[in-house]
């Protein structure tokens, strides 16, 4: 039998597994009527209204309803919070109300818009009414003009045509190179298998797009008989065989992605014929989704307002004023401290202290502190950035000798820091606020700041100016700091519009001489250059930074990528400076789209900065944007305000690109649990849902899958049982479930969230199944709706954070798309992996591949036989590969072992046992699970079990040699492979330190300070000549090599854990 329910409130997750597919719900009717009735769970919001009606038919005041259709109901979903469910196509199931209580309430008018923001709302995981109750100018501003801007994009979409649409959202990803050699391989003569709908048409040589189409349209007739007439080849478009991937006639067939990777890999591609009517038909359903939404908008628009008479606002320009900035810290309350405490106040830019930090006096009250103190700040208020934060800091004033106790975090021993003989500080809370808001003008007035309560690994004088500037939105229980900001004017202080700044920056230029522009000679040029090439972890002193600001031009002419050493030059303090960068900003040349990455770091806050950074980004393709969208949604956070110039050109260009749009909208929808970014993230992804309508559904049938998927993992492990019947069990109640109408419908014919252009037909039960590792991830096999034979595989995992995995996907990606652009494949396996919520997401299952540890265990059934039998790798790609497939076999072996060996040196991987890595038939060998990198290596009793810089055993070399001993030949070529790429990656090491450094407020485990990616830096050598760093790479290979016993035993170890601890 399965598991009974472990919480008896829960009536969605497991439904129908007791034999019982009702729930008893309880109606509350607006004429004051309360109704008790039984309705399946499965049913639709629209359909238990129906019977509601039926049933109140029976009781008193049922003719005061009126009309069915005008009502709809209202429940407390599992947030806590009311939701009105204008979608009533929703499962009652789905919705999963926190009690099963439905109240029936009186709908508005303009039910069209309503539904609407009921269906974007559920899809965020915001309801929307949570946006329209903040009271915050800056959120409302944002949603009227992204709102605009998104109706507009759908009055453009609604003029495309069916192509321009297909582009946009099905267009096959194209690699640059030249596919010669392998053409030449083939003799000129590469094999083409045409389908025509899902029947097999021909085979065909490698050429333009349009002769394919015309000899697999010539063969058909030839088979089928001229009386069929098939049309033209213009009725025609032709997509990869079991993928939404479209080919086009300026498509060079040499750089599609998926011919390249058949050709690599010796298959046949497949592509498929598809009569136009079909796409049509796909386009103009969109199309009408779109019109209907539209044309319910703007069927009865309320009549316009007269226009206001908007008096000319007076305003004080900030650099007028020269008082020195100062703040009146008033009170705070909830403080979690017995001892006495103090707060500590600095003004940043990026992580740039302006001037000395302010320091309240103590405060030893046991209920609210009360300063009422003024602090003042040695900054003018004229020298203050448009960017400037002001940061506090809460901490306990304790004796050196006592402990703690007046804090209840214990890992804040950390944070202590000794200001004065006796003296401790214990950090208790943090909390940011920007000096200038949204519209450019200086706060005033009273302000209450909910502080956060955790710490990162790296304070700067106790201060977290790294910190988000948005307050704890949990403010029942957060830590308030109330303050004011004075008023220097009588009228409101803004910062000086962009023009001004120019005139003040020209005003400069013309008053001094020109001679102080600066052209350095000879010897000025080699400092400066040895300064430029340093990498973004190197600090600047302030010599350099004086040498640079005064070489400024020369920077521009001959190093114009090291522009973020520049602006680490400014004095952001001095508006003057400011002033003078700006205008030298507007003749800067523009930067690959690589070097401006760094633009967005936190370092370099600067709004017009930012603005550049986006405009150099407009050059990336849509692979390219796509190759660095994990961290562009993630500098997010760096921004203060929500209307800036990344979110409209992620916006933009999601809204263009249907695949751009569904990875933003799984990496915001994914964070939405975190209360830092949780407004800012639904404002975008509200924005992006309303400017691509027809996306709504598609996403939103992905989000009710992933709960079904969550549903039957929580069954799997809250019934989790050890002995072997109990499992059976188990996995019963689980294919029980997945067989259930409900799940059925709701699992079936959705895209794929890891690859949007797969789609999935319907779940293969039979071949599901639950792993056994602690939180019990689910095997899913779906059907391929687009090829009939073929299945997809899934991983689903909830309770495992996969955002570290998805980075060190993504950093392999990189680095195979950078020795791609060398000529140097090493056959790397990205397989993919998509972080959907709070420790939650899939991963790709990667076909006709099994871990060592399985190879090994099929040659014997003992662990120390099994981890040091060194012909079982071997032998295993020979039972599956003969003749020339096994030498290609064995060379993608030796290519993928070397690019995996070097990658998982370079990124510190740790945790490598023969459990996760893996082997394809076809020889390609592969690493996953990347829970621990940038060398947090894992250990045992304070000994740290791997002692390799990576893997690299004597059954690989044993695969690489061909199995002879005496095949020095082969190793060498492996060696090579390896110091080559091992040079590649290190020409590019400053994107990596890049890519890495704008991660760090993710909250990664592995990738929380500076300091973690110091690794990188050392691993790549980075300073050091070429001919030292390959010296260096050369004792780690050596090193790899001769201590590749350790990594045996402990190979061995895991194998005879596995034996004895496997439930099976």
């Amino acid at each position: 039998m399965p598991p009974a329910k472990t919480d008896q409130l829960d009536l969605w997750a497991e439904s129908g597994l007791d034999g019982d597919d009702q729930v008893m719900v309880d109606f509350l009717l607006p004429t004051g009527i309360y109704i008790q009735m039984e309705v399946p769970r499965e049913s639709t919001i629209q359909h238990i209204k129906l019977l509601l009606w039926k049933e109140a038919q029976t009781y008193p005041l049922f003719s005061l309803l009126g009309e069915m259709e005008g009502h709809m109901f209202e429940c407390v979903n599992q947030a806590a919070v009311h939701e009105e469910l204008e979608d009533e196509t929703r499962r009652l199931c789905d919705v999963r109300p926190f009690l099963p209580v439905l109240k029936l309430i009186t709908r508005n008018c303009g039910r069209a818009e309503r539904i609407l923001d009921s269906k974007i709302g559920v899809l965020i995981g915001k309801g929307l009414h949570e946006l329209d109750a903040l009271q915050d100018q800056e959120v409302k501003d944002f949603r009227s003009k992204m709102k605009q801007i998104s109706e507009e994009k759908m009055q453009r979409m609604q003029l495309m045509s069916w192509g321009e649409w297909l582009r946009s959202c099905y267009s096959m990803p194209l690699e640059a190179g030249s596919l010669e050699n392998l053409i030449d391989k083939h003799e000129g003569v590469i094999k083409i298998t045409m389908h025509y709908d899902q029947s097999q048409v021909c085979s065909v040589n490698l050429v333009c797009i349009t002769e394919l189409m015309d000899q697999a349209l010539k063969k058909w007739q030839t088979t089928h008989g001229p009386e069929e007439d098939i049309g033209f080849r213009s009725d025609y478009v032709l997509h990869v065989s079991g993928k939404l991937e479209f080919l086009f006639e300026d498509h060079p067939l040499n750089q599609c992605k998926y011919i390249r990777d058949c050709l690599l890999t010796n298959e046949s591609p497949h592509l498929t014929l598809v009569h136009c009517d079909g796409v049509k038909a796909m386009f103009e359903k969109e199309i009408s989704t779109i019109g209907s939404v539209l044309a319910r908008k703007t069927s009865n628009p309320p009549l316009p307002l007269p226009p206001k008479k908007r008096l000319p606002t007076l305003h004080t320009c900030v650099w007028k004023v020269h008082s020195l900035f100062r703040i009146n810290l008033v009170k705070g309350n909830k403080v979690n401290a017995e001892d006495a405490i103090q707060v500590r106040a600095g003004l940043f830019h990026g992580t740039e202290l302006l001037c000395k930090t302010a320091v309240s006096s103590e405060s030893s009250s046991r209920s609210e502190h009360v300063w009422n103190k003024t602090l003042e700040f040695d900054i003018a208020v004229c020298d203050l950035p448009r960017m400037a934060r002001l940061c506090f800091a809460i901490y306990a004033v304790m004796d050196k000798v006592k402990k703690p106790r007046s804090t209840k975090n214990t890992h804040l021993n950390k944070y202590q820091t000794i200001r004065k003989a006796g003296k401790v500080h214990y950090p208790i809370a943090w909390v940011n606020t920007m000096v200038f808001d949204y519209r450019g003008q200086l706060k005033t007035g009273d302000i209450i700041l909910h502080c956060w309560t955790s710490f990162p690994d790296e304070l700067e004088e106790m201060l977290n100016p790294i910190g988000t500037i948005q307050t704890n939105p949990y403010t029942e229980n957060a830590t308030e700091l109330h303050i004011n900001f004075p008023e220097y004017s009588t009228q409101p202080v803004v910062f000086p519009a962009f023009d001004k700044i120019l005139e003040k920056a020209a005003e400069i230029a013309g008053a001094s001489d020109s001679m102080t522009m600066g052209r350095g000679g000879k010897k000025f040029y080699i400092e400066l250059k040895e300064i430029m090439e340093r990498d973004p972890l190197s600090q600047l002193c302030e010599n350099e930074k004086d040498l640079i600001w005064t070489l400024r031009y020369d920077c521009r002419e001959n190093f114009p990528q090291s522009l973020p050493k520049l602006l680490l030059s400014v004095k952001w303090s001095k508006h003057e400076d400011m002033a003078q960068l700006q205008a030298l900003l507007q003749i800067w040349p523009k930067l690959s789209p690589r070097d401006a990455l760094e633009l967005l770091d936190f370092n370099y806050p600067d709004q017009y900065v930012r603005e550049f950074a986006v405009y150099c980004l407009q050059d990336m393709s849509d692979d390219e944007l796509l190759q660095y969208l994990l961290q562009l949604v993630q500098v997010l956070r760096y921004e203060p305000y929500y209307d800036c110039a990344l979110s409209r050109f992620l916006l933009e260009r999601s809204q263009s690109s249907r695949k751009i749009g569904h990875f933003l909208f799984w990496h915001l929808r994914s964070e939405m649990f975190m209360p830092a970014v949780s407004v800012h993230f639904a404002l975008i992804l509200e924005a992006y849902c309303r400017g691509c309508i027809p996306h709504i559904e598609v996403l939103k049938k992905q989000v009710e899958a992933l709960s079904k998927l969550k549903a039957v993992n929580e069954l799997i492990k809250f019934g989790t049982i050890k002995t072997k019947t109990k499992q059976a069990h188990l996995k019963e109640a689980m294919m029980t479930c997945l067989r259930q109408t409900g799940f059925i419908e709701t699992l079936s014919d959705l895209h794929s969230p890891l690859n949007p252009n797969i789609l999935l037909a319907g779940i293969n039960v039979e071949r599901c199944k639950y792993m056994d590792s602690k939180m019990k991830p689910l095997w899913i096999v779906y059907n391929n709706k687009l090829l009939e034979g073929d299945t997809v595989g899934i991983i689903f995992k909830n309770g495992d954070d996969l955002r570290q995995d998805m980075l060190t996907l993504q950093i392999l990606r990189l680095m195979d798309l950078l020795w791609k652009e060398a000529n140097l494949d090493l056959r790397i396996v990205p397989y993919g992996c998509l972080a959907t919520g709070d420790h939650s997401g899939l991963i790709e299952v990667v076909s006709s591949a099994d871990t060592i540890a399985n190879i090994q265990k099929t040659s014997s059934n003992m662990a120390a036989a099994a981890a040091f039998n060194k012909d079982a790798l071997l032998n295993w790609l020979k039972d599956k590969n003969s003749g020339d497939a096994l030498d290609k076999a064995i060379e993608e072996f030796t290519l993928s072992c070397a690019g995996y060996c070097v990658a998982t040196y370079v990124l510190g991987i740790g945790d490598r046992h023969s459990d996760n890595i893996m082997v394809r038939s076809t020889g390609q060998l592969f690493h996953i699970d990347f829970g621990h990198i940038l060398g947090n290596f894992k250990s045992k009793f304070g000994i740290k079990r791997e002692r390799v810089p990576f893997i690299l055993t004597h059954d690989f070399i044993h695969v690489i040699q061909q199995g002879k001993t005496s095949n020095t030949e082969k190793f060498g070529n492996f060696r090579q492979y390896c110091e080559e790429a091992y040079l590649i990656l290190r020409k590019n090491g400053n994107l990596f330190i890049t890519l890495f450094a704008l991660m760090l407020t993710a909250g990664l485990p592995e990738l929380t300070s500076v300091k973690d990616i110091q690794y990188l830096k050392d691993s790549l050598a980075l300073g050091k000549t070429d001919e030292e760093a390959l010296k260096q790479f050369r004792q780690k290979f050596d090193e790899a090599l001769r201590e590749s016993w350790t990594t045996k035993v402990n190979w061995m170890a895991h194998i005879d854990y596995v034996y004895a601890t496997s439930p099976f």
